[in-house]
């Protein structure tokens, strides 16, 4: 297995992403848990997740007043897991930052600009940014607030390691296999293009959860990535 690949329980029933799991465990040593999966008991899946020795991408993207976003994750925090994502504002991302409270094994990851939107999507919402130049606007930021990582799409992920270089993690949503739907997603690459542009972490979700072989799929996006990386 390469442990770059993180892939998403995106499925229905909590018993569902147990099965998921259990069906990648030798293919697979990551996986997001997204809040499709947090009203169903996401958190005692992660536990037992990690008591296998998986690693568990809480994909919940906290937003909301700064003393909650604190209180938040230092629940999180306590309760166990490798990486959380937070909404890249500045006071947010503090606030998540003195939650964490030194926790080695808690990750913060900056959600950027969703890889769903585009530049249309941001204007009719209000934002005078491109979705390039506000990703590199809260990266910045997010390194500011001592953020240990980055959430963006492959396609900024080249000039992200040219303005700020690789002290920091990122991780890349919107990846797709070379002829996969893109479905919703706006802003894509393939894993090899992704990790080729600088990504330490792949996230993939339905191109593996609904493969007629998740496993075999799953094998395809590993070699690609060595591949990418001359392994």
């Amino acid at each position: 297995m390469d442990s770059r690949l993180i892939v998403a329980l995106d499925v229905p029933r909590l018993a569902d992403a147990e099965a998921l799991a259990a069906r990648l465990d030798g293919a697979v040593s990551w996986f997001k848990l997204g809040l499709q999966l947090f009203p169903l008991g996401a958190m005692d899946l992660s536990a037992r997740l990690r008591a296998k020795g998986k690693k568990t991408f809480l994909d919940w993207k906290l937003h909301d007043i700064p003393k909650t976003v604190e209180r938040a994750t230092r629940s999180i925090a306590d309760a166990g897991g490798d990486m959380l994502t937070i909404h890249a504002e500045p006071d947010i991302m503090s606030a998540a930052v003195q939650g964490k409270a030194g926790d080695p094994d808690l990750n913060l990851m900056a959600v950027t600009v969703l890889t769903a939107y585009d530049d249309a999507m941001l204007t009719e919402m209000g934002y005078a940014y491109t979705a390039r130049d506000l990703v590199f606007r809260r990266v910045e930021q997010a390194l500011e607030a001592g953020m240990d990582g980055i959430i963006a799409s492959p396609l900024e992920a080249v000039e992200i390691r040219k303005r700020f270089g690789r002290g920091f993690l990122l991780a890349t949503p919107g990846v797709r296999p070379a002829g996969a739907d893109a479905g919703d997603q706006k802003r894509v690459a393939t894993p090899g293009e992704a990790m080729r542009m600088g990504a330490d972490y792949v996230v993939v979700g339905r191109p593996v959860a609904e493969a007629p072989d998740p496993v075999a799929a799953a094998n395809a996006i590993n070699a690609e990535i060595a591949e990418a990386l001359g392994n």
